[in-house]
């Protein structure tokens, strides 16, 4: 059973993923496609939730039938899941590093390969995706549950009962948070994100309770594939959804709302929005087949992982590329940005449209690929 609705979820995800990645200038930005400062939650806080709750929902289909099998997965199943989340994260490792490539290739500056950035978001969904499979493998549905519960428990009583040195027990701030600091004693600061405090928000320990999204997508998924596609389906995912924010919002009074930390209170909150919005589209396309609408993101869920890894790649290529020589040649972006848009649009609307500009381009390379029917796939 294939849900159209997936696609066209992971297209949204994938489509507001590109506008909020790429703003003309990044001194020009509304509030809401800002990620909150710290502690907090703006439309963009969903973006990257959602499209780990829609990996969750997919494994449904891929790795739901070895839920009820009489025997044990092949060990080839594991060596397939453990071959994608090293694809993945080996993507993510190497759009970190194309930025050195090219600026060694446009403006002559030698990498320096022992501050690379280890971490990102494709080596999270890497991560997450494999423990996520692992314990949907390994433990029976009931066990999975209280995997996805013990983890999110465990987590919140690392990062404020475990004191970290020099801060102490329950310090929330990104240098004195105990997942920076597991985070610098595997990887050391000079392969995170913020090399300065020694912080990166997508963390290896803070990727544990992104499983747990994962997860929350894959108790979704193997609920929806049980019921009938009838509009109270879609009332009971408007349940679902609202309780998960109540209990979301309840948590973070004690353990805040906070991407940056993937904290437990945000993964069930983000959680929340997810099905809400899941329900929606869930309505509108598999309930009262309103299908139109939704095939422009459809084209884009079904190559998320190349839009994602094209935009970043291109991306750089426009920032590193310089028109001009000198410390004060303009990059191509900022050129782009200045000529094409700022000149009749304004620096704030300009740096929007910008931004919508770059995925209405990658909606056309994807409308192209989607007419050629070549579907990139880990």
């Amino acid at each position: 059973m294939r849900l159209t609705s997936l696609d066209v979820f992971r297209g949204i995800a994938i489509a507001t993923m590109l506008l909020v990645n790429n703003p003309g200038s990044w001194e020009w930005v509304y509030p809401p496609f800002r990620h909150a400062e710290w502690h907090g939650f703006t439309p963009t806080d969903l973006v990257f939730p959602s499209f780990l709750f829609i990996v969750g929902v997919a494994m449904t289909f891929s790795l739901g039938k070895y839920q009820h099998a009489e025997l044990p997965p092949a060990t080839s199943v594991y060596w397939r899941i453990l071959r994608r989340g090293a694809l993945l994260f080996a993507l993510g490792v190497g759009l970190n590093a194309s930025t050195s490539v090219l600026n060694w290739l446009f403006n002559g500056m030698v990498p320096d390969w022992s501050t690379l950035r280890i971490l990102g978001v494709l080596q999270r969904i890497a991560l997450a995706y494999i423990i996520a499979a692992l314990g949907i493998l390994k433990l029976s549905p009931k066990h999975q549950w209280a995997l996805a519960s013990g983890l999110l428990l465990a987590y919140w009583g690392a990062m404020v009962l475990v004191p970290v040195p020099g801060f102490g027990p329950g310090d929330l701030s990104p240098e004195g948070n105990f997942g920076a600091f597991i985070d610098r004693l595997i990887l050391t600061k000079d392969h995170l994100l913020n090399r300065d405090i020694g912080f990166d928000p997508e963390g290896l320990f803070s990727t544990i309770p992104a499983a747990v999204t994962v997860l929350v997508g894959y108790f979704t998924g193997e609920w929806l594939r049980r019921q009938p596609r009838v509009t109270a389906t879609s009332w009971q995912l408007v349940l679902f959804g609202l309780s998960c924010l109540v209990v979301g919002q309840l948590w973070g009074f004690v353990f805040p709302i906070n991407k940056q930390l993937w904290t437990s209170s945000y993964v069930l909150f983000s959680a929340g929005w997810a099905l809400l919005l899941l329900a929606a589209i869930y309505e509108a396309i598999e309930v009262r087949h309103w299908r139109q609408w939704g095939w422009s993101f459809e084209v884009m869920g079904l190559n998320a992982i190349f839009a994602f890894v094209g935009s970043g790649f291109l991306a750089r290529i426009l920032i590193t590329y310089r028109l001009g020589s000198g410390e004060d040649a303009p990059s191509l972006k900022t050129w782009i940005y200045e000529h094409l848009f700022v000149s009749w649009a304004g620096q704030m609307n300009g740096s929007l449209c910008f931004a919508i500009a770059t995925v209405l381009l990658w909606w056309l390379i994807l409308l192209w690929m989607y007419r050629q029917q070549w579907f990139f796939k880990i």
